[in-house]
Order: C-alpha cells, then structure tokens, then sequence
C-alpha cells in the first residue's frame, strides 16, 4: 500500500499526552475491577488477582469482574477505532461504526438467535449469530455498493448501509412480534448493550480482531490522512485510493462487528470519542487512532462502572448510559474548543 504523503513525526509532547491518556484508562480499568455490588478494597482486590484471600473475593474479581473490565476496554476501543476510521473514509463528522448497516445486521442475526434458538442450548449461540449477521450486512452493503460502478462510492455505500440496517431492522420486528414474553425481553437487553455474559475466550476472539483491525488502520493512517481531505487529492499525493477505501472499511467494519457481537448495541462511543480525541489531538491518524482506542477504552469502562453501581443491584443498559454520560462530556468539549 502506498504510504501517502510524507508528514512530520508527532511532537513530544504529543507522545506524552498519549501516554497520560494510557494511565487515565489504566486507572479506569482499577476501578472498574475494585468497584461493584460488592465492595472491595485494594487489598482485596490484589489478593484476589494473586490467587490468595477469600475464595469469593477471588471468584468475583477473576470470574466475573476482570473479564468484563478486559471486554469494556477491548469494546471501547475497538468501536472508537472504527468510528475514526469510518469518518475519515466517509468524510462525514456523522459517521460512526453502525451507519453502515453493521448493528442492524448483527442485531438481527442475535435476535434470530434468540428468538429461534431459544430451545438449544449451544454455548456462545448468540455472539457468533451476531457476528455472523453483521458479517453477511457487510458483504450486501458492498454488493449493493459494486452493482452502481467499478468503484466503492462512499456516497453509494452509506446510502447502502443505511437501507439494509432498515430492512435488518424490519426484520428484528417481525421477529419479536412470534417471541413470547421472556424471550421479547431478551432480545431487548441485548440490543439495548451490556458485558454481563463476556467470557475469557471471547476476551482473546475479540482482541484478536482489535489487533488485526486496528493494525491494519494504523498502516493506513497516512493514506486515511489524506483521503479524509478528497479522492482527487490523495490521488495526487499517491494514495492508492481504492484499495485504502477497501482495506479501511473492511477493517472497521471487522472492528464494529466484533464489538457488537460482544457487547450488543453500544451506541455514541465510535461517534463521540473520535471527535473527543480530533479536538485535543488533531487530525493525524497517527495520533488520533491510538488515542481514540485509549479514550474509547476509559470512556466504556467509566461508563461499564456506573451501569453496574448507579442503580445496584440492577444493571442499567449499558448503551443508555453511555449516551448519558457522554453527551454533557461531548458539550463541554465543544463549548471549550469554541471559547476563545
């Protein structure tokens, strides 16, 4: 792949900031492992991760609560990532990583799952149906997309994306409306988010696809840099356009799918937190990229810590809360970016 224009390193200080944003998600990732419906002190907490102290401090912190906090980051990231990527590529300030259609067709494929496999019992049934439904909204989308011209017209592939999540969305109705009561409410919750049921090996299955995802938009960070200016000027500056167009929506769109199928339908993290790191790090993908996956990963952690804490015992949906939480962040950033 062609590496774009030649662009100076990023500064010092820039570097510093990234690694200041590392120990702010380190610090959430702590305390979204100490914090919950049963109260840990630090202590606890490391005697828990080093095997000794009580068996049910034990079990709580490495059964239930360590996984999670490794899935909310993983998710965090992973969907910040794409969003990033996905509003470089569209060039639209709009686009996150379920304007393409991806949530619908994942959301439809759990549901299904839900719905008509209520009665086998296959371990991991739902996730894989997810992704496996996201998947198959990807290869549509991009079928749609090549039937109108030789070339992937990001105009064509988001107006694509937007009618197959509609008819995904159709689909989940028609769905719900066979399911009985408790199925109904089971596809609910799951559409509405949550890491209740993240395990270990979903943890590896999904980081694995954050590093080959991520990897892959990270070598495309200068090509992405130029083409979130115009197709006509990074063709100038040597950009394969094409096939970073390709290689960029196919990486996203990997990136989206995992997370859905992780954690189901977590809204506003790719739409907000891409903007969040744009105004304090820039525009240079080979900034914005790795602080997008930091921010993205404190931001679901804080948000993963209040759905479990704010209302317990209950668990709040996480995608609301992300919403709640992030919209007054995300206003108090404009406002301080517009203030002169």
């Amino acid at each position: 792949m062609s590496p774009g224009p030649r662009e100076a390193t990023p500064a010092g200080g820039t570097i510093l900031s990234l690694i200041g944003l590392a120990v702010l998600a380190l610090a959430t990732f702590l305390l979204s492992v100490r914090v919950g419906s049963v109260s840990l002190g630090a202590g606890d907490v490391w005697n828990a991760l080093t095997g000794h102290g009580d068996p049910s401090a034990v079990a709580i912190v490495r059964e239930l609560r360590l996984p999670r906090a490794v899935a909310a980051a993983l998710v965090g990231s992973a969907l910040a990532v794409a969003g990033a990527a996905f509003q470089a590529l569209l060039r639209n300030p709009l686009a996150e990583p379920y304007v393409l259609g991806v949530s619908g067709g994942a959301a439809l494929g759990a549901v299904g799952a839900i719905v008509l496999g209520a009665s086998l019992p296959i371990p991991g049934l739902i996730p894989v149906a997810a992704f496996a439904g996201a998947a198959a909204t990807v290869v549509v989308v991009l079928r749609i997309a090549l039937g109108v011209g030789p070339t992937l017209d990001t105009r064509v592939l988001l107006l694509a994306g937007v009618v197959v999540g509609a008819f995904a969305n159709a689909g989940i109705f028609l769905l719900l409306t066979v399911a009985d009561v408790a199925t109904f409410r089971s596809a609910t919750a799951w559409m509405m988010g949550s890491l209740s049921g993240v395990t270990w090996s979903g943890d590896a299955a999904l980081a694995a696809q954050l590093v080959a995802g991520g990897g892959v938009l990270l070598l495309l960070a200068r090509p992405l840099n130029a083409l979130a200016i115009g197709e006509e000027t990074a063709a100038y500056l040597g950009v394969s356009v094409e096939r970073t167009k390709w290689l960029a929506y196919a990486a996203a769109s990997l990136l989206a799918a995992a997370s859905v199928a992780t954690a189901g339908i977590v809204g506003f993290v790719g739409l907000v937190v891409p903007h969040a790191a744009r105004l304090v790090w820039g525009s240079d993908h080979r900034v914005l990229l790795p602080a997008a996956a930091l921010l993205g990963a404190a931001f679901l952690l804080l948000t993963d810590v209040c759905a479990r804490t704010v209302a317990a015992p209950t668990e709040l949906p996480l995608g609301a809360v992300t919403a709640v939480v992030g919209v007054p962040v995300f206003v108090a950033l404009l406002r301080r970016r517009a203030t002169p």
